[in-house]
């Protein structure tokens, strides 16, 4: 008798010890470099992070130079790393995910740490993933997919080696590899690797206040009412270096820290894509801004107070709540707003923005709108809530990071015609 009431205080440390295991947060690392694809690179850390990882988001790129942790991602976007990759190769990781976009995937294929990071992790057992070009220029380079059915981008499809078993897929689970195929397939991904780290019902839990598309790789649905052209003024000017020149769409997508990440970068993204002459401008006392769900450290191009000097042809916000309610009380921002709809040219805005920045500043007066759903009933007109995307004359409204690229390519839709949409909806893998 002695001995077996001995063994339990054994076993209540024992336990104590499987319980703070348990409670400990999975580790995420996103590796990122130059070229990296921005879209796919917030959909991971943010969806993973909801889910309740702990993220890290570190640069690839060679020490040594004078930009510290900046990345200069594809489409002029400008992120701060949280480290280093090489200052993490001791480090463990339950899961290491790759963006893709090019040079980034090629960028992130000839860093060594990285490479014996994730040939470590396949080792193991442990999770590794890919999207885009990365699981072709990536993994399939370092020899991580043989005996694997796996996807990537579709152009890309032709780089995987015999040993790889390519299935045209938008996620591909095989054993301790995901594999997923471009920007618009980011969410679903980062949908995936909860479920494989977490279980689906914790992936179902996430993906609810998303609202992701009921049916991906389907087209967008564009509800619009009250139809109008949405006119421009300007000439071309030059644009991210290497893509010529931009159109004289001239567009300002404010931002400030608790913006969402998801949505101001396919806003951004998007449009860069279409060749509109983006401006992000900051509403804090810095160009740096720390978005909501990682906190993504996004630097904008100019500040607010420079941009109200400007005329832009559109100026459309993402949503997250904190933001939104930062936005809504910049007056500086409020009046440009306020200029732009009383100039009938087009303004629009995402998730917590209409009913944090337009509805209390009578921007939505005489409009139809939607917004994220559990904010809807701040909207007085609420007959077009359940629309993922709303175009009423000159304003355009959506619903949540799900609806984002959405939302994206129904502004392109506006400003450049269908063609031009369709064709980068197909670029993103959207449909």
């Amino acid at each position: 008798m002695a001995r077996r009431a001995a063994s339990w205080p054994r076993l209540l440390l024992l336990s104590r010890a499987f319980a703070a295991a348990a409670a400990e947060p999975k580790r995420v690392l996103v590796p990122v470099a130059d070229g990296t694809e921005p879209v796919e690179a917030a959909a991971t850390a943010d969806v993973l992070n909801r889910a309740g990882a702990r993220v890290t988001v570190a640069t690839a790129d060679p020490a040594g130079d004078d930009r510290g942790l900046l990345v200069e991602a594809a489409f002029g976007v400008k992120l701060v790393a949280d480290g280093r990759v090489a200052d993490l190769e001791g480090e463990a990781f339950d899961l290491i995910a790759l963006p893709g976009g090019m040079p980034g995937s090629a960028n992130l294929r000839d860093c060594k740490v990285l490479e014996k990071m994730v040939k470590k992790q396949a080792e193991q057992g442990g999770l590794y993933a890919a999207i885009c070009a990365t699981p072709a220029v990536t993994l399939a380079h370092w020899g991580l997919l043989k005996g694997l059915k796996a996807t990537c981008y579709p152009s890309f499809m032709e780089k995987f080696t015999a040993e790889i078993i390519p299935v045209n897929s938008r996620v591909v689970v095989d054993r301790n590899a995901v594999t997923s195929q471009g920007p618009a397939t980011a969410i679903e991904y980062a949908l995936a690797l909860v479920e494989q780290l977490y279980g689906k019902e914790k992936s179902e839990e996430v993906a609810g206040p998303l609202y992701v598309r009921p049916q991906p790789g389907v087209d967008y649905v564009i509800d619009e009412f009250n139809s109008v052209e949405w006119k421009c003024s300007g000439t071309p000017q030059e644009g991210i270096p290497g893509q010529g020149l931009l159109s004289k769409h001239k567009v300002l997508v404010p931002v400030a820290n608790g913006s969402e990440e998801m949505e101001a970068l396919n806003l951004i993204d998007i449009l860069r894509r279409a060749g509109a002459n983006v401006t992000v401008a900051s509403v804090e006392d810095k160009l740096q801004v720390v978005t909501r769900r990682h906190k993504f450290n996004l630097i904008a191009d100019i500040m607010v107070e420079e941009a109200a000097k400007r005329e832009f042809d559109l100026i459309v916000m993402p949503g997250g709540l904190p933001g939104a309610q930062k936005l809504s009380s910049t007056k500086v921002l409020v009046d440009l707003l306020k200029k732009q709809a009383e100039s009938n040219k087009p303004y629009g805005a995402i998730c917590a923005s209409p009913a944090y920045v337009l509805e209390p500043h009578g921007l939505l007066k005489g409009k139809k709108a939607t917004s994220f759903p559990p904010m809807a009933h701040l909207l007085t007109d609420q007959s077009a809530c359940d629309s993922r995307v709303v175009v009423d004359g000159n304003l355009i409204t959506s619903k949540a990071p799900g609806s984002a690229t959405e939302f994206a390519l129904a502004i392109v839709e506006k400003l450049f015609g269908r063609e031009k949409a369709v064709s980068i909806a197909k670029e993103l893998i959207f449909m």
